[in-house]
């Protein structure tokens, strides 16, 4: 079986809509591309957004393009990306879509992980990233964005914001970003069982898990 990585060669990050300092949004406009020319599935379904952040609030990523260092580390409060699996093909390794990122893209979850998780670097534990993932059709439902974070008190922006309107949830909801943010250890899967997995993916906040259970969950996925 031809893997998907085999065919869909690397694509032009440019080509895709991106603004600095909001990947939620630009990782929203990038599923719904994706779903519309094809590349997806066009509901959505074989998507995942995957929130990365920690209870400090600071996760260090590498080979990112905002930072100024040889390595591309960047102290992030929070970053988004999407992660790809195709449920038709179950040899293809997953493919992470990190419009952020130096790496190839898209680029496979495991070379990813390696190099912009660093797995074998050694944090200290308030450094430790955890994964919000969230299938993405109810991300599309489900995720609401004002902006209001990016916004100093005196209501001037903190970096200015995309040109499109912001996102609004489908129940009118109109941010609940931090949701999506809020992230502790105690909240981690225990297990990464069938049934656990089943009923966590279907939730509107998805499933929160460490960086070394993020690869195992995108194997056991139902």
């Amino acid at each position: 079986m031809t893997s998907v990585i085999s065919e869909l060669p690397a694509m032009d990050a440019t080509r895709f809509q991106h603004t600095p300092f909001y990947c939620e949004e630009n990782v929203y406009l990038l599923c719904k591309t994706l779903c519309e020319n094809g590349v997806a599935d066009e509901t959505g379904s074989d998507l995942f957004v995957v929130f990365i952040s920690n209870e400090k609030k600071q996760v260090p990523l590498w080979h990112q393009k905002a930072s100024s260092r040889a390595d591309g580390i960047v102290l992030w409060d929070y970053h988004v990306i999407c992660v790809q699996r195709k449920k038709e093909s179950d040899s293809a390794e997953p493919l992470v879509w990190d419009l952020d990122s130096t790496l190839p893209f898209p680029s496979p979850l495991a070379s990813y992980v390696s190099d912009t998780i660093q797995p074998s670097f050694q944090l200290f534990p308030e450094y430790q990233r955890f994964f919000r993932v969230v299938h993405a059709p109810l991300f599309f439902k489900h995720f609401a964005s004002d902006r209001r974070h990016m916004k100093e008190p005196d209501g001037s922006w903190i970096a200015q914001p995309p040109p499109h309107q912001p996102i609004v949830a489908e129940d009118g909801v109109l941010h609940n970003l931090s949701e999506y943010i809020a992230m502790s250890s105690a909240d981690t899967l225990a297990s990464l069982d069938p049934e656990t997995m089943r009923e966590a993916i279907s939730q509107k906040l998805g499933v929160l898990v460490s960086h070394t259970q993020l690869q195992d969950l995108f194997t056991k996925l139902p």
